[in-house]
C-alpha cells in the first residue's frame, strides 16, 4: 500500500513543482455567508451550495464561531435535520436525519477521519471545532461518492492546516480566548500563516479545559459526574502554492482526557444464554421490567486518555492535462489510541492504524455541457481492543472503491448521475473473514426558474457493507451498558432513496425545504433481546426498515440587517411489516430565530421546541420534550486592516432539564444547563 501512495505523491509533486508565480489571498473577517456565496469543497466540480442537486448545509463565518462547542455533534446540533448523541462533555457524534455512525461519515477536507468513534458513542470524533473554518453537511444521494459509510450523511470539516494561498501581507493569523460558565470552560486558540515566495507555513493550536458541567437542580445532582473534557491540539503544515494549485503536508497531534458518565460495574458478570441475560449467576430473563430499588456503590468515574497523530497530504491543481480541468489528491495516515482508565489503571485500550488515499480527476465540458469527475479511493484500518472490555476482535478492514459523477446542463434543467463500486474485506484474529462488494448509483435533476427558485429531485440505490463490529462483536460493553453480539452472516445493506428539495436563493425570502424517504432492505441495527435493570443484551440483526422525514428553514429579511427564520425537522423511522420502531431516533423540532445587525453590533435569538419522543423501540422509555432558548450578542472592534470581535453566547437560558433520546445514557447525562460563553477573537 505504501508504494502506490508514494508514487501518487511523487507524480503530484512533479506537477505542482512546475507551478508558476504564487497566488495571493486575504483572510477576510469572519462573517455569515449566503448559500450562493459558498463553494462546496466536498465537490471537486466547485459547485456553490445553492447549485448542488441534493441538499448541502453549510456552517461558516460568525455563525460557526458563535456555535462552536468542544465536540462536533454539539456544534452541529442546531442545524435543520442534524442532532447529536451526547455522551457527557467529551464525546458526541452528529445524527443526520435519524442516523449516525456507522452510516454518517466524518471527513477532513474529503478525507476519512479514522478514530474509534464509529465503534461507540463514548469515543470522541477526533477533530477540533475551534480550529475549523467551515463545516459542510451532505444529506441524501450527494453522499454516495463517499461510500456506504455515508449512506445516512457526510460531514466535511474545513480547516487551515495546509495553506492553499500565500498571505498578501506575508503573514496573517488568528487568536481567540473563551470562558464558559456551565462547565468553567477555559479555552485559548491561536493560528499563524507565514509566506515566503511560493512557500507557506501554518502553525496552529488549541488548549481547552472544562469541568463537569452543571444541570438544573431538578435532576437531583448539580453536575453530571464525569462530564469534564481537557483537550490540546497542535498542527504544523506547509505547502508550495502556485497560480493553478498547491501541494502541502500537515502533522496534527491531539490529546484529550474526558470522563465517561453513566459507566457502572454492576453488570460485569452478565452474560448471555441464548437470547436471555444471566447476571450474578441467576436467570434474569424475566426481570427486564424490574426497576432499581436499592443504591449501588459506584467507583470513581472512569475516563478516556486519548492521543491521535495524523499526517495529511493534499493537492489541488487546475488544468493538469489536456481535457481535464482539475486533479485532487487526498492522503492521510492516522495512528490513534485511547486508554479507558478505571481506578487508576488501564482497563481497556483501543487502537486504530488507518491509511486513506483519494484521487479525483475532473474533466472539462464535453459536447459543450457535460461535466464530471471520476476517481479511486483506498482505505485501510487495523483496529484492536485489548483489556477488560475487549468486545471486538482485532480486525483488518480494507476497502477499495471506484466512483464517478457526471452532470449535464440542458436549458433550465441540470441532470446528474453518479455511481460507486466498492470491494471490502474484513479479516479478524478469530480466523474469520467477511467480503462484500456494495454498489451504489444515483440519478438527479434540478430545475432552476426565474426569481431564484429551484426544485431538485434525487433517486438513489445505495449499499453498505457491515462493519467489523456488526459482524464480530462479542462481550460486555459497559459504556453503553450492553452485552454485544455480532452476526457474522450479515449481508449488504441496501437503501432505495428519494429526496425532494425546494429552494429560493433570491429576494427577501430565502428557503431550503427538503422531504425524503429511504426504504432499506436488511437494515443492520442493535436489536435488544433482553434487559435486566439498566443492562441490555443486544444482537446486530438485519431487518427491512424505512426512514421518512422533512427538514428545512425559511428566512425573511424585513430590512437590511434585520431578519427572522422558521426552522424544523422530523423523521419517522420504523421496521417494516409492523415490527415496531427503530431505537434512539430523535424527536421532531420546531423553532424560530431572529437576527439583527446595526453598525458594529450583531445579535440573534432563537427558540425551539423538541417534542416528546413516544415512538419508541422495545425496551426503550419515552423521552419528554423540552424548550430551548439561545441568544448571541457580538461587537466588532476595528483592528487596523483586520478586526476583532467580542461575543457572548447564551444557551439553554431558561435552564431547562433536557434529555436527549438519541443518547445511550440519556437518563445519566442530560444536556448542560444554562451556559454563557464569552469570547474575544482577533484576526491580524
Amino acid at each position: 500500500m505504501i508504494r502506490p501512495l508514494l508514487t501518487s505523491f511523487a507524480a503530484t509533486g512533479a506537477l505542482v513543482g512546475a507551478l508558476p508565480a504564487h497566488g495571493q489571498t486575504d483572510a477576510a473577517p469572519a462573517g455569515t455567508h449566503r448559500a450562493d456565496d459558498i463553494v462546496v469543497t466536498a465537490s471537486v466540480l466547485q459547485q456553490r451550495a445553492d447549485e448542488t442537486v441534493t441538499p448541502v448545509l453549510t456552517l461558516t463565518g460568525d455563525e460557526l464561531v458563535h456555535r462552536r462547542q468542544a465536540t462536533l455533534g454539539e456544534t452541529l446540533a442546531g442545524q435543520p435535520g442534524v442532532t447529536f448523541d451526547n455522551f457527557g462533555g467529551g464525546a458526541s457524534r452528529p445524527v443526520i436525519r435519524g442516523q449516525t455512525a456507522p452510516r454518517v461519515q466524518v471527513l477532513s477536507d474529503s478525507s476519512a477521519i479514522q478514530d474509534a468513534s464509529r465503534v461507540s458513542p463514548d469515543h470522541a470524533v477526533v477533530t477540533e471545532p475551534l480550529l475549523l473554518n467551515g463545516i459542510e453537511v451532505l444529506r441524501g444521494p450527494a453522499t454516495l461518492l463517499y461510500g456506504g459509510g455515508a449512506i445516512g450523511g457526510a460531514v466535511n470539516l474545513l480547516d487551515s492546516k495546509i495553506p492553499t494561498t500565500i498571505p498578501r501581507a506575508g503573514i496573517e493569523g488568528v487568536a481567540e480566548g473563551r470562558i464558559g460558565s456551565a462547565d468553567d470552560e477555559r479555552s485559548i486558540v491561536g493560528g499563524l500563516t507565514a509566506g515566503l515566495g511560493n512557500f507557506a507555513v501554518r502553525v496552529e493550536g488549541v488548549h481547552r479545559s472544562s469541568d463537569d458541567y452543571r444541570v438544573p437542580s431538578s435532576f437531583g445532582e448539580r453536575h453530571v459526574a464525569g462530564s469534564y473534557n481537557d483537550t490540546s491540539t497542535f498542527t504544523v503544515g506547509g505547502a508550495w502554492v502556485g497560480e493553478r494549485g498547491y501541494l502541502g503536508v500537515a502533522y496534527t497531534d491531539q490529546r484529550s482526557t474526558y470522563g465517561l458518565p453513566g459507566h457502572a460495574h454492576d453488570y460485569e458478570d452478565c452474560h448471555p444464554h441464548g437470547s436471555s441475560l444471566h447476571c450474578g449467576g441467576h436467570d434474569h430473563s424475566h426481570d427486564h421490567d424490574h426497576d432499581h430499588d436499592h443504591d449501588h456503590e459506584h467507583d470513581a468515574v472512569p475516563y478516556v486518555d486519548l492521543r491521535s497523530e495524523r499526517f495529511d497530504i493534499r493537492s489541488d491543481y487546475e488544468d493538469p492535462l489536456p481535457g481535464f480541468e482539475r486533479v485532487r489528491l487526498r492522503m492521510a495516515f492516522t495512528r490513534y489510541r485511547h486508554d479507558e482508565i478505571e481506578d487508576g489503571a488501564i482497563a481497556t485500550t483501543f487502537r486504530n492504524k488507518g491509511n486513506d488515499l483519494r484521487f479525483e480527476l475532473a474533466h472539462k465540458p464535453l459536447f459543450g455541457a457535460l461535466r464530471g469527475t471520476f476517481g479511486v479511493q483506498r482505505i485501510e484500518s487495523v483496529f484492536t481492543a485489548d483489556g477488560a472490555e475487549a468486545y471486538l476482535p482485532r480486525s483488518d478492514t480494507r476497502n477499495t472503491a471506484l466512483f464517478a459523477l457526471e452532470t449535464l446542463q440542458a436549458g433550465a434543467v441540470r441532470f446528474e448521475v453518479a455511481a460507486r463500486h466498492e470491494w471490502q474485506s474484513v479479516a479478524t484474529t478469530l480466523q474469520r473473514r467477511a467480503e462484500h462488494r456494495p454498489f451504489s448509483v444515483s440519478g438527479a435533476a434540478i430545475w432552476e426558474t426565474s426569481g431564484g427558485y429551484s426544485v431538485a429531485v434525487s433517486l438513489a440505490r445505495s449499499q453498505r457493507a457491515p462493519s467489523a463490529q456488526e459482524l464480530f462483536a462479542r462481550g460486555v460493553h459497559l459504556a453503553t451498558n450492553t452485552y454485544e453480539l455480532g452476526s457474522a452472516t450479515l449481508g449488504k445493506e441496501t437503501a432505495r432513496s428519494i429526496d425532494v428539495t425546494l429552494r429560493r436563493t433570491a429576494g427577501a425570502t430565502h428557503f431550503t425545504l427538503g422531504a425524503y424517504h429511504q426504504d432499506f432492505d436488511g437494515y443492520v441495527f442493535a436489536d435488544t433481546l433482553d434487559r435486566f435493570e439498566d443492562f441490555r443484551l443486544i444482537r446486530y440483526v438485519a431487518r427491512d426498515a424505512t426512514f421518512t422525514g422533512i427538514d428545512g428553514e425559511i428566512h425573511h429579511a424585513f430590512a437590511p440587517g434585520l431578519g427572522a427564520a422558521l426552522f424544523g425537522d422530523y423523521v419517522r423511522a420504523r421496521l417494516k411489516d409492523g415490527l415496531g420502531n427503530l431505537p434512539r431516533i430523535p424527536a421532531g423540532r420546531l423553532g424560530g430565530r431572529a437576527d439583527a445587525r446595526v453598525g458594529a453590533f450583531s445579535a440573534d435569538a432563537e427558540y425551539f421546541r423538541v417534542f416528546e419522543q413516544g415512538r419508541i423501540a422495545t425496551f426503550e422509555t419515552r423521552t419528554p420534550g423540552y424548550d430551548m432558548v439561545n441568544a448571541t450578542l457580538a461587537y466588532r472592534l476595528p483592528l487596523g486592516e483586520r478586526s476583532a470581535e467580542l461575543y457572548v453566547r447564551g444557551s439553554n437560558l431558561t435552564n431547562a432539564l433536557a434529555f436527549n433520546h438519541a443518547s445511550f445514557i440519556k437518563d445519566a447525562s442530560p444536556l448542560r444547563g444554562r451556559n454563557l460563553v464569552v469570547g474575544l477573537r482577533a484576526l491580524f
